[in-house]
């Protein structure tokens, strides 16, 4: 198998393998590119964005200054916005679920180096899938770990690092993050009947 190969099936493969090497660099090229347009250059964007992404959903709006290891292992679904800042070392498979809202300086970190250090130091490493519900929003400074699930219409509180899978419809803060409470119709304000036409 090659280091992509073993990367994809989640097993241990060579970080300084010279193939990865060169698919870092094509990922750089588009994501500075995305970076270097402004907000007018909509159709530009998108065009970077599927050329980068396994995918991407309709009105997908990242931030620059957006940064990530391959690209090819992010999957985005529709009317996601992404703040400023944020990093996704997608060395295992990234889902951000439609309507997701993740604040400014997120970091998605699906990697892990080997433990032991002669591996560590020759290039060891394994990744571990990170799946963000539908309708979340992550908080400004969050950090998520390989294989972590968060579910729909959570949230995580700003500065929270996120080290476990979170359930459905909570609130969780802290580090390791960790569920404060559930969201229920309490929460529920009058925005709709103060907002009729939203």
């Amino acid at each position: 198998m090659t280091a992509w190969e073993k990367l994809q099936a989640g097993q241990m493969y060579n970080d300084f393998d010279p193939d990865l090497f060169q698919r870092r660099v094509e990922a750089k090229k588009l994501f500075r590119a995305y970076n270097r347009t402004d907000d007018g250059q909509t159709e530009e964007r998108q065009q970077i964005l599927r050329g980068l992404f396994r995918s991407v959903g309709k009105d997908v709006w990242i931030e620059p200054d957006f940064r990530c290891e391959f690209g090819k292992n992010i999957a985005i679904e529709d009317n996601v916005y992404i703040n400023f800042g944020c990093v996704i070392l997608d060395c295992a498979e990234v889902v951000i679920g439609a309507n997701a809202l993740l604040g400014p300086n997120i970091g998605i970190y699906p990697v892990n180096h080997a433990i032991d250090a002669e591996e560590r130091i020759r290039g060891g490493c394994i990744g571990g899938p990170v799946h963000i519900g539908r309708n979340v929003w992550l908080g400004g400074d969050v950090k998520i770990t390989a294989g972590v699930t968060i579910g729909d219409n959570t949230i995580t509180g700003t500065g929270s690092v996120v080290t476990r899978d979170i359930p459905a419809n909570v609130i969780a803060v802290c580090s390791p993050c960790r569920v404060l409470r559930p969201i229920t119709e309490s929460d529920k304000t009058d925005y709709f009947a103060q907002n009729p036409n939203v």
